[in-house]
């Protein structure tokens, strides 16, 4: 670690302390909470008429935009925990971005809830019912399906050696960190195009695109390190289930489903053939217990 690295790194590592630190977790949530009171208050003030007109505008009448606005704040919570996953393990970031995508399924089928009338009524909206049920049966898929792939982590074997997983872990600290810069000024421009009454981006979208060239890097990074075929193969179709996710992304309904979960699989199979058959070490002798994955803890 040269003089230049040292101190982005000490930045990192002290803004992930603070992002993943108790306190400001339940901070956090509060925050969701009270997010989300105030969006519906504000809806149901708008719908009686009773805001400002400089204000109005900008509020929607319909009660269901506050759960989708409450989601995509969630998203945002997550894309930062992507964010701070970069440098721990590619398997573990490529993990959380399905995390992301499963929640975005989610948020897709609340979305066609704000093409129903209230009170909800589903006659004559058919195709919103379609959507809904898709959405909701994708983000189901790709939620069981990573259950399959976190119980292939529980005992993976080692790919790394220590002294070349430090440097680069240390590599993928500095891409982290640009990374989350990107975001955050993505963020603040798609806001400022907001407050100023011009059309806005779906900043997920870009966001996923960033990740298949970081994830490009990643690979070209650890194959300064370790460039053994099965390390590249396993670091290039992680990439690749990147771009599998982006293009879901800007699908119709039914192919972003079916490329969604597609992505899922691939990555499964990925996972499972890597430990099983392209490792530095063995799994635990016979009869030798394997921990359980995080989520499962």
């Amino acid at each position: 670690m040269n003089r230049l690295s040292y101190p982005l790194v000490r930045l990192f590592d002290r803004v992930q302390a603070f992002a993943e630190a108790e306190v400001t977790r339940r901070r956090v949530g509060k925050g969701l909470i009270l997010f989300f009171l105030a969006s519906l208050t504000l809806i149901e003030l708008n719908s009686l008429g009773l805001l400002p007109d400089f204000l109005a505008s900008h509020v929607s009448m319909n009660r269901f935009h506050a759960v989708t606005q409450t989601f995509t704040l969630v998203l945002v919570l997550e894309v930062v925990e992507l964010v701070f996953s970069l440098p721990k393990s590619t398997s573990r970031s490529v993990g959380k971005q399905f995390e992301i995508l499963a929640l975005i399924l989610l948020r897709n089928a609340f979305k066609e809830l704000t093409h129903l009338p209230v009170p909800i009524e589903v006659i004559g909206h058919t195709d919103v019912l379609i959507r809904l049920g898709l959405n909701g049966a994708g983000a189901l898929a790709v939620f069981v399906l990573l259950g399959a792939y976190k119980y292939a982590q529980r005992c993976a074997p080692r790919h790394w050696a220590p002294d070349i997983l430090a440097k680069f872990i240390t590599a993928k600290k500095l891409v982290a960190l640009l990374v989350l810069g990107a975001f955050i000024g993505m963020g603040a421009f798609d806001a400022y195009l907001l407050l100023s009454g011009q059309p806005t981006f779906d900043i997920f979208h870009d966001f996923y695109t960033l990740l298949i060239f970081t994830d490009i890097l990643i690979v070209l990074i650890a194959q300064r390190y370790m460039p053994e075929f099965h390390a590249i193969f396993r670091n290039s179709g992680f990439a690749l289930s990147t771009l599998f996710i982006r293009m879901a992304l800007t699908a119709d309904t039914i192919l972003s489903v079916i490329m969604g979960v597609g992505a899922m699989v691939f990555a499964v199979a990925l996972t499972y053939a890597s430990n099983r058959f392209y490792a530095l070490t063995t799994q635990p002798a016979a009869g030798a217990p394997c921990p359980l994955p995080a989520s499962r803890k």
